[in-house]
């Protein structure tokens, strides 16, 4: 199978594509409107054409609305390292200046929102409000891998067996579409997988993964995430962790999530000592900006106002 390039993720539209340097590697945005910068990060197995709903939406309300591609993914560097997720962090921090402003409202899903938690603990000058989306605290998804070992622990197997393997994920990612739509169909809810676009939209996120080396890169994050738990980087990330999270947080969580479970994430309040609000959305999965984007733009565009 021939691999796409880079061009499959720059897809036209009333968005902005460009190249911007931060922390040492080229990151592409997508930016559109004018006014407080929100930053919008994908999770796995995305980029970032998941956020373009909230995009219009956000823009057409007052803000400049930037979804980034990560390190490794769409059209943004693939260096062979960097995936640990102190330096990811970094990238984001990085971005929001190179970007040309002081802080941002930080928005995540999934390994984004990992990666949105962590630069609230660890840069919280570049965050201004932050929304979570499908994603729980990190320490409180560690604590609920080992404390519910039929529950968070079987539905983080992918990461935390299957994925570990070297080069054999790869080469399912790359090559076996249906194994792309089996973790869609087992992480999102029902209001999405009903519609007619559902398949076609699976088949667009399954085809800028056969970037070369997109699935390698996104392997490397879980890689990091779990070898690094015994050994003194993982420590020192797990310690940055502990710092409460200062910011305002909206925290919107599907109720049929099979990736991240309701009752994994819902712990996460713990971590902040700034404003806090949960929501859990009947019908919806892993990626509830996709399955009900326009619920959700209300709610970001809601949130970013406060600030």
């Amino acid at each position: 199978m021939n691999s796409p390039d880079d061009s499959v993720v720059l897809i036209n539209g009333p968005w902005t594509h460009r190249m911007v340097r931060a922390n040492g590697i080229a990151l592409h945005v997508a930016e559109m409107g004018t006014g407080p910068l929100v930053l919008m990060l994908h999770g796995f197995p995305q980029f970032w054409w998941t956020w373009h709903q909230q995009m219009v939406d956000l823009a057409d309300a007052g803000f400049r609305a930037v979804s980034v591609d990560l390190r490794g993914y769409g059209a943004s560097d693939k260096p062979p390292r960097g995936y640990d997720a102190p330096n990811l962090t970094a990238d984001i921090a990085n971005l929001v200046r190179a970007l040309g402003e002081r802080d941002a409202i930080i928005v995540g899903n999934d390994i984004g929102g990992a990666l949105a938690w962590t630069v609230a603990a660890m840069h919280p000058r570049v965050v201004r409000r932050l929304a979570v989306v499908g994603a729980a605290h990190p320490l409180r998804l560690r604590s609920a891998i080992l404390a519910d070992p039929r529950g968070q622990a079987r539905a983080s197997a992918y990461a935390l067996r299957s994925f570990q393997v070297p080069r054999r994920p790869e080469a399912r990612l790359v090559r076996d579409s249906d194994y792309v739509r089996e973790l869609f169909d087992t992480w999102t809810g029902p209001r999405w997988r009903g519609t007619p676009g559902y398949v076609a939209e699976v088949e667009r996120y399954a085809t800028a993964l056969r970037i070369h080396p997109v699935a390698h890169c996104a392997l490397e994050y879980f890689r990091w995430l779990v070898r690094s738990v015994p050994r003194s980087d993982g420590r020192r990330y797990a310690r940055a962790l502990q710092q409460p999270v200062a910011a305002p947080v909206l925290h919107l969580h599907g109720d049929f999530d099979g990736c991240v479970l309701p009752r994994t994430a819902q712990g996460s309040g713990r971590y902040v000592t700034g404003d806090y609000e949960w929501r859990v959305i009947d019908g919806v999965g892993h990626y509830p900006q996709n399955e009900v984007p326009e619920l959700i733009s209300g709610e970001l565009i809601r949130w970013a106002k406060l600030g």
